[in-house]
């Protein structure tokens, strides 16, 4: 009898159990539940993103300050915050006139024979 009562009782133990487990799932396949879930998701996605464009951003204002160094670009402070100063005007070289060359040109455009369809 003791023995029939045991397995009664693991019998009706396994059932509720099993119930619970099964309206635990259901629960979770619930159209409110699968949008809460999908919301949650997306809170997440977006937090992420986030996270990545402040890294971005980090990196890009790293970069622009490594290569400001590099150039000689420096903050004049009369300026605002997101304006640099630029470097005084460089020379540049004359180029001389050759009137061999068919790629440059004059004033006078009938002396220069340019044929662009020659850098295609």
């Amino acid at each position: 009898m003791f023995r029939r009562a045991f397995w009664f009782t693991a019998g009706a133990a396994a059932g509720v159990w099993a119930t619970t487990k099964v309206n635990r799932q259901l629960k979770k396949l619930t159209p409110e539940s699968l949008a809460a879930q999908a919301a949650d998701k997306a809170l997440e996605a977006g937090h992420r993103l986030k996270d990545f464009a402040l890294d971005v951003k980090a990196g890009m204002t790293q970069r622009e300050d490594e290569l400001n160094d590099a150039l000689g670009l420096h903050q004049d402070p009369d300026r605002p915050d997101n304006v640099t100063a630029l470097p005084g005007p460089r020379r540049l070289r004359a180029i001389e006139y050759d009137p061999h060359d068919k790629t440059t040109h004059r004033s006078n455009r009938s002396t220069v024979t340019y044929n662009r369809n020659e850098d295609h």
